[in-house]
């Protein structure tokens, strides 16, 4: 009897363990994987993509955290997900499921409706940092987070790319992009984030074909009225020379540079031309981005999409017709991520010089945000009181005209008693 009784004992004990064992199974679904902690998202709304990285804070129920930099508040329960992203109003809203440890589901962004999903970035592969040897076989003429990115890297990466000259001419003489600074790329940086800064380091600058074409436009450049034709002129040189014969006697030295390199704007902003310069880089046509130098550009959206274009053998500061000696180049890059070092407007170094920025219609606005970007940058970086920092602007920095045409005019800060 005792033994009979000790077996259903087992039996019962068996049995409970495995309606236990059930039950736990069947409640499980209400628990919410935690998402804390950067994702990488991608959305189509009206048959566009948009790229953005989302920061979740978990707190039971509770979500917070931000998206493409806007604060992020809302809900998870039961493995669904439902949260806005603001401003001073929702801007976007997103429901979604947690499965297989990604996300998806649907948005509603300013209104229109579309699809996300989202996956935690990626890791760097052990071999890091790595050499890209990329060849492009398309061209994009605006800068944008809805362009698929071409190539992705990660910090500490190097490419070695080229691109079509500002009439969209390849190295073969073939028509490759319509005319309008067609640019190479876009290029998706792993870890860049808004409120990051891209470096961007020129490693070197080569010729694709020993020639380039100056030109002006009708009604172009800073004298439309005394130039109401167009004229151009292709100018050969010897492979390896270091200056052109513009004329007999009259001999110009050459200095490659990207008359463009840029990032994508926010995604609000849609889509950017590559012809005026901004706050994202773009066509900068500063000719003292020559190898050896490094670009600052701040991020806007996940991933950065840097792009790179517009080709000059050389160009004057104004850049006053419109063109530079226009050609191909064959560039090598190192871009690197500096984490939480935001950046109002693009800057750079030179072998000789630490290069402020400013970006306007108007060439007074240009040179006060040039000035005031320099400042800054004495008071943040070399610990100078205002008052000092503007005083050794005004004995040792020097403005230039960087550009007089393309709409936004540029005007730069080049001080030389910070040199590198």
């Amino acid at each position: 009897m005792q033994k009979r009784f000790a077996v259903l004992l087992v039996i019962f004990a068996l049995s409970h363990a495995t309606v236990l064992k059930a039950s736990d199974q069947e409640v499980q679904p209400s628990q919410s994987a935690d998402i804390s902690g950067h994702w990488v998202f991608s959305a189509v709304v009206l048959g566009e993509p948009v790229w953005g990285r989302l920061i979740f804070k978990v707190d039971g129920e509770k979500l917070t955290g931000t998206g493409t930099g806007l604060s992020l508040f809302g809900t998870l329960q039961e493995g669904k997900l439902e949260f806005r992203l603001w401003t001073q109003t929702p801007i976007a809203t997103f429901k979604g499921t947690i499965e297989n440890g990604k996300l998806s589901g649907t948005v509603t962004l300013r209104g229109q409706p579309g699809t996300w999903t989202a996956q935690r970035p990626s890791t760097r592969p052990p071999d890091a940092p790595l050499f890209h040897n990329f060849e492009p076989k398309q061209f994009h003429r605006v800068f944008s987070g809805a362009i698929d990115p071409v190539l992705k890297i990660y910090p500490g990466d190097t490419i070695h790319t080229w691109s079509v000259d500002a009439g969209g001419i390849d190295h073969e003489s073939a028509r490759r992009s319509m005319g309008g600074n067609p640019q190479t790329g876009p290029f998706y940086v792993e870890g860049a984030e808004p409120g990051d800064v891209l470096e961007v380091h020129l490693v070197a600058i080569d010729f694709l074909h020993p020639y380039g074409v100056a030109a002006f436009s009708p009604g172009g450049g800073v004298l439309p009225g005394d130039f109401p034709y167009a004229h151009q002129r292709l100018i050969r040189w010897p492979v390896g020379a270091t200056s052109i014969e513009f004329r007999p006697g009259i001999r110009v030295p050459i200095a490659p540079f990207f008359g463009s390199i840029g990032v994508a704007p926010p995604t609000l902003s849609g889509r950017l031309s590559s012809t005026p310069p901004g706050w994202h880089g773009g066509n900068l046509d500063n000719k003292d981005l020559v190898a050896g130098s490094t670009l600052y550009l701040p991020v806007h959206t996940a991933g950065a999409l840097l792009s790179i274009g517009d080709g000059h053998a050389m160009q004057g500061d104004g850049e006053v017709t419109g063109a530079a000696l226009e050609t191909s180049l064959r560039g090598t890059i190192e871009v690197r991520v500096r984490k939480g070092q935001p950046l109002k407007w693009p800057r750079a170094e030179t072998p000789t010089h630490y290069i402020t920025m400013g970006l306007d219609p108007d060439l007074n606005e240009a040179t006060r945000l040039a000035t005031r970007e320099m400042v800054e940058f004495l008071v943040a970086e070399k610990k100078l009181s205002r008052e000092d920092a503007y005083l050794l602007c005004s004995l040792a920095a020097d403005l230039r005209v960087t550009q007089a045409v393309d709409v936004t005019k540029g005007v730069h800060c080049a001080d030389r008693e910070v040199a590198v």
